[in-house]
C-alpha cells in the first residue's frame, strides 16, 4: 500500500541574533548629516541583536559611487561576515542622480555575488530632502537599522546552508 503522506520542504532561514558576527559598514560622507543617522541606526541594530560593535569597522568613503570598491576590498579581506553599505542620494535637477544611484546599487550587488559575502544595500534614494530625513530615523524608520538587521539575517542564513 502506497504512503499518501506528503513531505514538507526543508526551510532554511537566518535568525536575528548577531552573536559573534563581524560587520563592516561602508558609509558615504556626501550627505553625512543624513548618513550619520543611518550609521547610528546600523550600530544600534547590531547591539540590540546581541552583536559586539567593537568587532565592527566603519569605513567612510567620499560618496555613494565609491561605496562598491570599498565594499569589495572589505568583503575580500575575509575579516567580515557581512558588509553594510549606507549612503543618501537625493534627486537634483540633472541626470546625475540616476548614474550615482544606479551604479551604487549595481556595484553593491556585484560585490555580494562575486565574494559570497552579504553586501547589503542601505543607500537611500529619494526625490527630496524631506523623504531622506524620513528614512534616516523619523516617520519611515531608520534604513540603516533595517540594513543591519538584513545583514544579521543573511549571515545566519548562509551559515545554515549546508
Amino acid at each position: 500500500m502506497a504512503d499518501n503522506k506528503k513531505s514538507e520542504p526543508r526551510v532554511i532561514e537566518g535568525d536575528l541574533i548577531a552573536g559573534n558576527a563581524r560587520f563592516a559598514i561602508v558609509a558615504s560622507r556626501f550627505n553625512e548629516f543624513l548618513v550619520s543617522h543611518l550609521v547610528s541606526g546600523a550600530f544600534d541594530a547590531i547591539k540590540r541583536h546581541g552583536g559586539d560593535v567593537g568587532k565592527a569597522s566603519l569605513v567612510w568613503v567620499p560618496g555613494a559611487f565609491e561605496i562598491p570598491v570599498a565594499a569589495l576590498k572589505l568583503a575580500e579581506s575575509g575579516k567580515y561576515d557581512a558588509v553594510i553599505c549606507l549612503g543618501a542620494v537625493i534627486r537634483g535637477n540633472t541626470a546625475h542622480f540616476e548614474y550615482v544611484a544606479g551604479e551604487a546599487a549595481k556595484g553593491i550587488g556585484q560585490v555580494g555575488i562575486k565574494t559570497g559575502v552579504p553586501c547589503i544595500f542601505g543607500v537611500i534614494t529619494t526625490e527630496n530632502l524631506e523623504q531622506a530625513i524620513e528614512r534616516c530615523g523619523s516617520k519611515m524608520g531608520n534604513k540603516g537599522f533595517e540594513a543591519a538587521v538584513t545583514a544579521i539575517e543573511m549571515v545566519n542564513l548562509l551559515r545554515n546552508v549546508k
